[in-house]
């Protein structure tokens, strides 16, 4: 029975182009929100919970690779091919600064504390730029032996990790010295590096296989040989008993942390899953594709309290109907506003 709710997403519209990464905020006192950046250079920012469009941030003037929100959700922050990486308001949808760089930047992401935004991208150089005085020089951490593809803050801003593009492993950068302290070796360059919500591991999806290492002591965890090239892996955040993984084969596959073994496969994408990422809460998780869609899968009733929708549905069979609306709510959304929508997004 759990397969068949996880294989009916909530479907988003909205992006033109390939939907390339996702990012959802901790939980707040107004819910929790997904953003999403695309190669159409607008970022789209949701209600992580129903997939609701919330808006659009104008202003990149290249494909936008990265995205993110503070711990509030006040704000988020893009990178972009444009060469510049973007903060703007969450509530206004107003961009409150924009960072210069010399290339394309990649990656970017909040530090915990929401004082500092830390980027990387083909400069090869990690930048970390002081959001309490956005128009001092950043601070630049020794040279990455690549180009960065990936970036992310652990041990309470202590510590940041970085991937690169055209070589493999994860390299770990004291902040106070910014020299790399550890090397996590993989084959292959790695996609995807994902943080857990508890701190305890480091997720890596590099080739065809997803890694989980600890956070802490850096030792290899576990690690799963997938069925294709996977660009993307996740962790579920509460109980941290499964995992999802998607990449070149258009699929999202659910997995059992502890054994491997696969539990589910959600069908629906049209092209090569770039992004996956769990909901905070761990109910639902967002995946994106080249084919310009976001797709939102239920997990299945964790517990009765985190998951209203299937407990106030009570029979599984009606599962199918309430995602079913709640589609068609969101297409709806997308109708009724296309013409602002359309204009917003810089797409006709």
């Amino acid at each position: 029975m759990e397969k068949k709710r996880v294989a009916v997403p909530l479907v988003c519209h909205g992006h033109s182009r390939p939907v390339v990464d996702l990012f959802y905020s901790p939980i707040t006192p107004d819910g929790f929100f997904l953003i999403s950046a695309s190669k159409d250079s607008s970022p789209m920012l949701r209600n992580g919970e129903t997939g609701d469009w919330i808006g659009t941030f104008e202003g990149h003037k290249g494909a936008v690779w990265s995205c993110c929100l503070d711990t509030n959700a006040l704000r988020a922050a893009s990178g972009s091919a444009d060469f510049t990486a973007k903060i703007w308001d969450a509530l206004t949808g107003d961009e409150l600064h924009s960072f210069e760089h010399k290339h394309i930047v990649r990656a970017c992401a909040f530090s915990e504390d929401t004082h500092f935004l830390l980027t990387g991208g083909v400069e090869k150089i990690l930048r970390i730029f002081d959001l309490n005085r956005p128009d001092a020089p950043p601070r630049e951490v020794d040279n990455s032996p690549g180009s960065v593809r990936t970036v992310a803050w652990l041990h309470s801003d202590q510590t940041i990790l970085s991937s690169c593009t055209d070589i493999g492993g994860v390299r770990l950068w004291d902040v106070r010295s910014g020299k790399i302290v550890q090397t996590l070796e993989t084959n292959s360059s790695v996609t995807s590096a994902e943080v857990s919500q508890d701190g305890r591991y480091i997720i890596t999806a590099d080739g065809s296989s997803v890694k989980f290492w600890d956070a802490n002591h850096f030792g290899l965890v576990k690690s799963y040989k997938m069925p294709c090239t996977v660009e993307s892996a996740s962790l579920e955040p509460k109980n941290g008993d499964k995992f999802i993984a998607g990449g070149e084969d258009m699929w999202i596959r659910l997995f059992d942390f502890h054994t491997g073994e696969e539990i589910a496969c959600n069908k629906g994408h049209h092209g090569p899953v770039h992004c996956v990422r769990f909901s905070p809460g761990g109910e639902s998780y967002a995946s994106g594709s080249e084919d310009g869609t976001i797709r939102i899968w239920q997990t299945g009733p964790l517990t009765h309290d985190n998951n209203e929708m299937f407990k106030a549905n009570g029979l599984t069979g009606k599962v199918k109907v309430a995602a079913e609306e709640v589609s068609c709510k969101i297409e709806g959304f997308h109708i009724a506003d296309e013409g602002k929508a359309g204009e917003e997004a810089g797409t006709a």
